[in-house]
């Protein structure tokens, strides 16, 4: 399956100022699959080590971390020899090995015609450990993310779908009816498939939404496996208690997360440690509110008030345990929800196109869902569930900060009214 990821790698690959890199990103996004199908595909062959899968790997970085040390060994446990520039090394849950992190240092140092790329589902977590030693200023990093509604696209067939939406997204003419309304309809199938590349395929193979849920099931269950196995003892319950408590708070009006509705009496001192776990860990992500709109916008944003999305549309409705119809229909038991998912939906676009998301309210409780600087202009973007676009707040914004223009996000086709760029929810993977 094409994934994104694939034209920086090969740019890395071609950088003659490339250092080893770094993949890091949340278990199951699809990490391992592009790391070795880039390999397939740009070298001759590939030595792959997984830390998790052979735990006494470790002990052959404990010794030496030289590469003069470590090539041999590593070529007879890969059973191949590791020829410069012509073999691509995987070292795979190298958060479990931290000398094995340490070591790219000195192939950035003493060797670095040795292409090397590492990956780890939880390495913010291990490097967040005051033990942890990092090779700082020697690696290349990259975090990965599930599949946006783009890379859902193509892997359903829809890429002449893709090349349209872009073009409309830039000229802000109506799509024809027709085509809008099958993207909508594929809008929602992402919402219920989400992007975790298992799932995809899956879809993709077989439409069944019950396999598809029972994937999404045991990734959620992987999730809580590592909150229990990578997180202090004191801190799991703490943890576990905020990931479903922010679920919870996505389904209410104002979707800014609340420490006290963790449990009675919850607060900030209790709880900040298991958000940042689960923010490290790429499950969620978080975002802050501005009370100034000025460059730069992180001067200006408030520590103490942020909203919480998950990393994955899909694993959010299975872990809301919401049936795929109730979803792709839009029924109105889910009143409640549609907000609180649409947004969670737009933020994991912008974080796939590598933005810094804030919101802003202002002191009369005018709120704006997301600020991006988008080409060196600060642009607000509203997100509304259906095609119900009056934007009171997004007018008192406009109204008080002269934007060059705002984005609204809805099931309303393209348009360019009031100085407002009007794009439909399939096409935020565009802004």
């Amino acid at each position: 399956m094409y994934r994104k990821v694939m034209t920086f790698l090969e740019d890395w690959r071609q950088n003659p100022y490339r250092k080893p890199l770094i993949i890091q990103g949340a278990r199951q996004v699809g990490k391992t699959y592009s790391i070795l199908e880039f390999g397939r595909t740009h070298y001759d062959n590939v030595a792959y080590f997984n830390f998790e899968t052979n735990p006494k790997l470790c002990e052959t970085f404990e010794e030496d971390i030289s590469p003069n040390y470590l090539i041999p060994i590593l070529s007879h446990i890969a059973g191949q020899t590791i020829v410069r520039e012509k073999t691509l090394i995987v070292l795979d849950e190298v958060q479990l090995c931290e000398r094995a992190l340490t070591s790219l240092k000195y192939f950035c140092e003493q060797e670095p015609d040795y292409h090397i790329i590492v990956a780890g589902s939880l390495l913010g977590v291990a490097v967040n450990r005051a033990q942890f030693s990092f090779p700082v200023g020697k690696v290349d990093m990259k975090t990965m993310y599930p599949m946006d509604m783009e890379e859902f696209l193509i892997a359903m067939g829809e890429e002449k779908l893709v090349e349209r939406i872009r073009e409309h997204f830039l000229t802000n003419e109506p799509m024809p009816s027709a085509l809008h309304d099958h993207a909508m309809q594929l809008y929602r199938q992402y919402l219920v498939v989400g992007g975790m590349p298992e799932c995809v395929m899956q879809y993709v193979q077989t439409k069944d939404y019950i396999l598809i849920r029972h994937t999404q099931d045991t990734i959620l269950a992987s999730y809580l496996n590592d909150m229990s196995k990578y997180n202090n003892a004191n801190e799991i319950k703490k943890t576990r208690l905020a990931y479903d408590n922010i679920t919870v708070q996505l389904s209410k009006k104002n979707t800014r997360f609340q420490y006290k509705l963790i449990k009675k009496g919850g607060r900030a001192s209790e709880f900040e440690n298991a958000i940042e776990w689960l923010c490290l860990s790429g499950v969620v992500s978080k975002i802050y509110r501005v009370e100034q709109i000025k460059k730069p916008l992180e001067n200006y944003r408030d520590i103490d008030a942020f909203k919480i999305y998950v990393s994955d549309l899909g694993l959010l409705c299975a872990k809301k345990d919401l049936a795929a119809d109730d979803i792709l229909y839009m029924v109105d038991e889910i009143n409640d929800f549609k907000g609180g998912m649409t947004e969670n939906y737009v933020n994991a676009q912008l974080i796939a196109n590598a933005y810094h998301r804030y919101y802003w309210e202002s002191e009369r409780g005018a709120e704006v869902d997301f600020v991006i600087q988008r080409d060196g202009k600060i642009i607000p973007i509203e997100v509304k569930s259906a095609d119900n676009t009056r934007a009171k707040s997004l007018n008192v914004y406009m109204n008080t900060y002269k934007p060059a223009y705002a984005i609204k996000l809805s099931s309303k086709n393209f348009a360019f009214e009031d100085n407002k760029k009007v794009v439909p929810l399939y096409a935020a993977f565009c802004i």
